[in-house]
Formats: C-alpha cells, structure tokens, sequence
C-alpha cells in the first residue's frame, strides 16, 4: 500500500521474529544487510531505545563514507517493533535531514517465519514522491532480501 505521504513494503521471512531483531540489533549484523549491496554499510550508532541513537554510512567501493541514516529510535519493542525517525537525533535533538522520515518497522510471527513490514511516512506528499522516485522499492526490497538471504536456513 503507498498513500500520498506513506511508502509500505511487506515480505515473509522464513525465519522466527527473534533472527530478524538478531539482525536488527546486532551492529555487524545490521552492517550485512541494511543497505543494497555493493555498497558497504557503517553503523556507528545503534542504540536500540527511545531517545537512542541511530547513526549508518555508506561507501561506494573505496570511496569516502557518506552519511546514511542519522536518526533516534522512537520505540524498540525486541521481537515486534522499531520506530525511527530522521527528524531528531539521538537524544531527542531537533535535526534537518535531507529526507525527512519516520519508519514502523513490525516483526509478525506468521506461518513459521516472520511478516517484515516497513511504513515510511513522509511529512509531505512531494517528499514521498521524491523518495519512491529514488528507487524506495527497489533500495528497501533489495535490503529485505539481503535480510532474508543472511537468516533463512
């Protein structure tokens, strides 16, 4: 489902909600997974709490690190729930993100495995145009796949 101001994207993991926030919250787990490959993932922060922070880069073969993600954790409920947002920063500091999101990430036991569902709200509807235009399908699809691929057995 996509809204004006909301990107959504589903999938099923053939693996218990427990390996996906082992793949949350892990640093070096996250780092396999969280961006497309081949470009290289970072996590400096993940501080998996309301008001924690959540800080990634990225890199493009040898390239410098650029910023990915400079964000806060809302609400991390282990198993179930991550709520993130780009607008504050850890701590609850105001920031000013190039996109401005907020992201419900929910964990849902179903058939044997896990429901990975991302809602991605945008404080308007150009905002969320620009995203999807940037390839929000494909980028978060590529990503869940990886997620998929490092804790299906």
């Amino acid at each position: 489902m996509t809204t004006d101001t909301e990107l959504t994207i589903s999938r099923l993991i053939a693996a218990p909600p427990s390996a996906v926030w082992e793949a949350w919250s892990i640093p070096a787990n996250l780092e396999k997974w969280w961006i497309p490959a081949p470009i290289a993932c970072r996590v400096d922060t993940l501080d998996l709490r309301p008001g924690g922070g959540f800080v990634t880069r990225m890199r493009e073969g040898d390239g410098d690190w650029q910023p990915h993600i400079d964000g806060c954790f809302l609400e991390a409920v282990p198993e179930q729930r991550l709520v993130f947002t780009t607008v504050l920063t850890e701590g609850w500091q105001p920031a000013d993100p190039w996109l401005a999101v907020t992201a419900i990430l929910t964990f849902e036991a179903r058939d044997g495995g896990t429901l990975y569902s991302a809602r991605v709200l945008h404080k308007n509807p150009e905002d969320s145009a620009k995203h999807d235009e940037m390839g929000f399908q494909e980028g978060w699809g590529t990503a869940i796949g990886q997620l998929a691929a490092l804790i299906e057995r």
